[in-house]
C-alpha cells in the first residue's frame, strides 16, 4: 500500500516538473480558458458572466506565452523565458489579468450604478463595516432581521467573524467609490499576505561545501514548488472568480498559508499572528488554528505557547466588542444562521454529498451532520496518534480535513473548494524550504535537479 502510494507521489512530481513545469502550466491555462468561456455563456450570477468575459481573454493569452515558453525551451533548455522566474512572472500578470483587473472593472461599473456586479457577501461585509462604525457591532438582532423585507432578510445576516467588518470600513469611511469596493482591500489583503509567505519561503539558508550545492539544487526545486503554489492560490479558476466577485474567502486563505510558511521557518510568533488574523475574519480558519497549535505543541511547550498566544487571543478579542454590545445578535449570525436555525436558510448548495444526504434522506441534516461529526473525530485521533511534525504535514492534515468538512456539509458552496487545493498544493514547497539538514527523516523527499 505504501509502495502504491509512493509511486503515485513520484507521477505526480513527474508530471508536475514536466519540461521544466510548462506542460502543467499549459494544461493550468488552457483548462483556465475553457472554465472562463463556459462560465462567461452559461452561468445564472450575472458577477460571473462579466468575471468570465475577461478573464478568458487573460488565460487565453497566458496559454499563448506558455507555448512560446515551450518553443524557446525546446531550442534553448536553459533559456531564462522559459525558466522558473519567468513562469512566476507570467503567474503575477495572469493573475493579474484574470482576478484584478474584472475585480477592478465590476467595482466601477457597480458604482456607475449597475447592482449585478457583485455578490452579496460584498454587500454584507460592506452594511457591516458601517455597522461597525455606527453601533459597535457588525450584527443585526433577530428581531432587526426580522422586521426588514423578506427579499433582504439574507443580507441581514452577517456569518463571519467580528474582524470581516473592517474591510467594510472603507465604503463606510470615504463613502461610495470604485476603490472603497470591499473587494479591492480583499485582494490587497491577499496579496500582502501571499507575497510575504513567497519571501519567507525563499528566505536563503547558508550552508557551505557539497551540502552548499545541495542547498542550492533543492532552492531551485522550492522555487519551482512556489510557482506551482502560488498558481492554485491565485490564478486557479476557483481562486481568481472568488475574488473578482466575492473574496472575502482570499485574506482567510492566504493568511493561514502564511502562517503554514511562519511554521515552515520555526516563526511560531508571527505564525499565531497570522491564522489569529484569519480566525478573526472566518471560521475555516480555525481548524486551520487547531492543527497549528498541536504542531506547535509537538515541537516544545513554550513553541505551543508563543503560537497560541496569537492564534487564540485575537479571535478572542475581536469578539469582546460584539459579545459586550449585544451577545444575542452575535450569537445569532455566527452560531445560528450557519447552523440553519436562522429566519432564512444560506443560499449555499453545491451538490456534494453533505448537500445531497441533506435534501434526499428523512432526517437528512442530521445525518449530515453525524457524518460530519465522525470525520472530525476521526480527524482528532489521527492528529492525537500521528501529530504533525512539520508545516508540510501541518498543510496535509489542513487540506484533507477541510476538504472531508466541505463535502459533508450540509450546506456548501463550490469556491470552498480552494482551501484544500491550496493547502495540499503548498505541501512541497512548503516541505522544500526546510534546509535538509533541519528535515525530519519521515519528512525527507528526493532532491531532484534544479531545471532553468
Amino acid at each position: 500500500m505504501e509502495t502504491a502510494a509512493a509511486d503515485r507521489r513520484r507521477y505526480w512530481r513527474r508530471a508536475d516538473r514536466a519540461a521544466g513545469g510548462l506542460a502543467a502550466d499549459l494544461v493550468l491555462y488552457l483548462l483556465s480558458t475553457g472554465f472562463a468561456a463556459v462560465t462567461a455563456a452559461t452561468s445564472t450570477l450575472l458577477p460571473h458572466r462579466a468575471w468570465g468575459s475577461v478573464a478568458a481573454v487573460g488565460y487565453l493569452l497566458g496559454t499563448i506565452v506558455v507555448l512560446g515558453q515551450l518553443l524557446v525551451r525546446r531550442r534553448r533548455p536553459d533559456s531564462r523565458l522559459a525558466g522558473t522566474a519567468a513562469r512566476g512572472g507570467l503567474t503575477v500578470l495572469t493573475w493579474a489579468a484574470t482576478a484584478l483587473l474584472p475585480l477592478v472593472w465590476q467595482a466601477v461599473e457597480r458604482v456607475g450604478g449597475r447592482l449585478d456586479r457583485a455578490q452579496e457577501e460584498v454587500v454584507v461585509v460592506e452594511h457591516s463595516g458601517a455597522r461597525l462604525l455606527d453601533h459597535g457591532t457588525p450584527y443585526l438582532t433577530r428581531d432587526a432581521i426580522a422586521a426588514l423585507p423578506g427579499g433582504e432578510q439574507l443580507l441581514g445576516y452577517t456569518p463571519y467573524q467580528p474582524g470581516m467588518a473592517l474591510f467594510g470600513l472603507p465604503r463606510a469611511v470615504a463613502g461610495t467609490a470604485w476603490w472603497t469596493d470591499a473587494r479591492i482591500w480583499f485582494a490587497v489583503a491577499t496579496a500582502v499576505a501571499l507575497g510575504l509567505a513567497v519571501l519567507l519561503l525563499r528566505r536563503p539558508a547558508a550552508v557551505a561545501g557539497r551540502a552548499g550545492v545541495r542547498s542550492a539544487e533543492r532552492a531551485g526545486a522550492r522555487d519551482a514548488a512556489l510557482v506551482r503554489a502560488v498558481q492554485l492560490a491565485t490564478v486557479l479558476p476557483v481562486c481568481a472568480l472568488t475574488l473578482a466577485t466575492g473574496g472575502d474567502d482570499l485574506p482567510v486563505l492566504a493568511l493561514c498559508l502564511l502562517a503554514l510558511a511562519c511554521a515552515a521557518r520555526d516563526r511560531f510568533v508571527g505564525a499565531g499572528l497570522a491564522v489569529g488574523l484569519a480566525a478573526a475574519l472566518k471560521l475555516f480558519a480555525w481548524p486551520v488554528a487547531l492543527v497549528l497549535l498541536v504542531h506547535a505543541a509537538v515541537r516544545g511547550r513554550r513553541t505551543g505557547l508563543r503560537l497560541a498566544v496569537g492564534a487564540l487571543g485575537l479571535p478572542l478579542v475581536a469578539l469582546v466588542p460584539a459579545q459586550l454590545v449585544d451577545s444575542a445578535a452575535l450569537v445569532e449570525n455566527v452560531l445560528r444562521f450557519p447552523l440553519g436555525h436562522g429566519l432564512v436558510s444560506s443560499p449555499a448548495a453545491s451538490p456534494f454529498p453533505g448537500y445531497l444526504i441533506a435534501q434526499a434522506l428523512p432526517a437528512g441534516r442530521v445525518v449530515a451532520a453525524a457524518l460530519l461529526v465522525v470525520a472530525g473525530l476521526l480527524i482528532a485521533v489521527l492528529l492525537l496518534r500521528r501529530p504533525p511534525r512539520t508545516a508540510a504535514s501541518a498543510a496535509l492534515f489542513c487540506g484533507y480535513g477541510l476538504l472531508a468538512a466541505i463535502l459533508l456539509m450540509p450546506s456548501t458552496r463550490f469556491g470552498y473548494l480552494l482551501y484544500p487545493v491550496a493547502f495540499l498544493g503548498w505541501v512541497p514547497a512548503l516541505r522544500l524550504a526546510r534546509t535538509p539538514q533541519d528535515t525530519p527523516d519521515s519528512d525527507r523527499t528526493p532532491v531532484p535537479t534544479a531545471t532553468p
